[in-house]
């Protein structure tokens, strides 16, 4: 795994992680989290720059998120269950997304792109259910810009220990997802009181 990203960082340096971030998220076997996380590493190491970094990673992201609700809107469910398997989208990871999309709405949005495998379906249910894309834009890339800076930012801040992300984050993805939740809650809560009081 370190080989490939090696190759891809090296032969196409900044596009590539637009490239790779966009075919990750809409589906294709990208490990996202190790990529940005090595990302970061490489700039620990002074190969790469860190804003121009993020801000590659932050494009790859949106145009990742808009195809997948783009695909949700003009295709619809039928689409997800005939092509999802082909890109390891399952129809049992189809039903517990969209379980949770009804209990967490556009949080999961946000929250989404933390949680293996639902960060690939959330945007195409987003489309589906016809979420306008304001409402759609504000979450989504809020989740995206998060979830970029957060993986670049440890691997630059873990170093030469960036490989162990895998293992930190499974083992801390549970208490990650409460405090972005309730950061979230919080930061929306404040921003609805701003307006009723302006």
């Amino acid at each position: 795994m370190v080989q490939s990203l090696n190759h891809l960082i090296e032969h196409y340096g900044y596009f590539g992680i637009i490239i790779a971030l966009i075919g990750g998220i809409v589906g294709l076997p990208i490990p996202d989290e190790v990529l940005l996380t090595y990302v970061g590493y490489n700039v620990f190491q002074e190969k790469m720059s860190y804003f121009p970094s993020l801000l590659c990673a932050f494009i790859g992201a949106f145009g990742g998120i808009t195809l997948s609700y783009l695909l949700g809107i003009k295709l619809g469910l039928p689409f997800l269950q005939r092509f999802g398997p082909k890109f390891h989208i399952t129809e049992e990871r189809v039903n517990k997304t969209r379980k949770l999309f009804m209990k967490f709405g556009p949080f999961l949005l946000i929250i989404g792109y933390f949680i293996p495998g639902v960060r690939h379906v959330t945007a195409y249910l987003a489309g589906i259910n016809n979420y306008s894309y304001k409402k759609f834009a504000l979450f989504a890339y809020f989740g995206a810009m998060t979830w970029c800076f957060t993986f670049i930012t440890l691997g630059r801040v873990l170093g030469e220990n960036w490989i162990h992300v895998g293992s930190y984050f499974s083992r801390y993805s549970l208490y990650l997802l409460f405090v972005l939740l309730l950061g979230c809650i919080l930061f929306f809560t404040f921003r609805r009181k701003k307006r009723v009081l302006s």
